[in-house]
């Protein structure tokens, strides 16, 4: 899912996502909430005809920006106090909040509020914080106004420790949703832990619903993950590197500042289809990068999401072929042969 934080995946139109090959969108309960308010965006029909976007919207529920604004905010029982980063002033989120703010945006599917916990906390509050997402989840699911329309997914915590988080799969399994989140992942532990993390709650999660590892990741993320039976990513990775300038290639990925490039005539990927990758020149995207041009910033984001939709279907394609192990073999082994690129 390309993450579209205040209803606008960054430098591309809802057109152009579609012909990348996006078929659903994530957007931010915290940030739609600050500005310009739920309430606005329900009046005028909803987060789709807002934003122009027919197709599936998830929308997360602020948990894991109550987490990377900690010094702003306060935990209770009831919710969190925080200070908007807009302007300062006193908010308040909690799970009966972020359930009315996900149906006033009227998305897909919803997420229920919950505690994010850092990677470093000790074990007692680890299962401190697991236990309050469980009794979140329990709130949320009785605020959720619209179960015939939304689908309600919750995330199951439980830090990297595998007691932990298998018990608060089986908890968060026990109360019956549409789908199921793996969170309090990709928040500082190493890949190796987040990876035994996956592993100990997969076979814990209903096979016949939707699982989705929050906030991951690269390639060789995906499809690890995907190896491990997770169904559904979201991350910036895409998007904010394009912007910054790093490129996803079948060949490894690269950085367009690097002075190699000045008068490299080739596309970024001679195997991509992408409008930037048909039209123009590795040469020409770093002179718009240099430059600061906007149009670096549309066409290096148009090329990754391209590229990250590509693998995508190469993955499921391999699936539904039956070859999916030797298709896993092949492509980690060509990332692992071009982890030394410039980039």
């Amino acid at each position: 899912m390309p993450v579209g934080t205040r209803a606008t995946v960054k430098a591309m139109t809802p057109e152009e996502l579609r012909e990348a090959g996006a078929q659903i969108v994530l957007s931010n309960t915290f940030h739609l909430m600050l500005r310009p308010g739920d309430e606005v965006i329900r009046d005028l029909g909803g987060l789709h005809k807002f934003m122009h976007w027919d197709g599936p919207i998830l929308t997360d529920s602020g948990g894991y920006q109550v987490f990377s604004l900690a010094k702003l905010s306060t935990i209770t029982e009831e919710g969190v106090d925080f200070r908007s980063p807009i302007d300062g002033a006193s908010c308040f989120l909690s799970p009966e909040v972020a359930m009315k703010v996900q149906n006033h945006l009227g998305a897909d599917i919803i997420m229920a509020f919950d505690e994010c916990i850092p990677h470093d906390c000790a074990p007692e509050e680890i299962k401190e914080k697991s236990e309050r997402t469980l009794r979140w989840l329990e709130r949320s699911k009785q605020a959720h106004a619209r179960p015939g329309e939304q689908w309600l997914f919750g995330i199951v915590q439980g830090g990297t420790i595998p007691e932990l988080r298998a018990w608060s799969a089986r908890r968060t399994v026990e109360a019956g949703l549409d789908g199921y989140a793996l969170g309090g992942l990709s928040v500082g532990e190493s890949k190796e832990a987040m990876l035994a993390s996956v592993d100990v709650a997969e076979p814990l999660l209903p096979a016949n619903q939707p699982r989705y590892l929050m906030g991951v990741g690269t390639p060789r993320d995906f499809i690890q993950a995907i190896d491990r039976g997770m169904d559904m990513f979201d991350c910036v990775v895409p998007t904010r590197d394009g912007r910054n300038g790093r490129l996803y290639t079948s060949r490894g990925a690269l950085n367009v500042r690097n002075a190699c490039y000045t008068r490299d005539p080739g596309p970024a990927d001679p195997e991509c289809g992408c409008p930037a990758c048909r039209h123009y020149s590795l040469a020409y995207l770093r002179h718009l990068h240099l430059n600061g041009e906007i149009l670096s910033s549309r066409l290096n984001t148009t090329h990754n999401l391209w590229f990250f939709f590509r693998l995508l279907r190469e993955c499921r394609a391999a699936i539904l072929e039956r070859r999916w192990t030797k298709y896993r073999d092949a492509a980690l082994a060509r990332l692992a042969s071009s982890h030394k690129s410039d980039g």
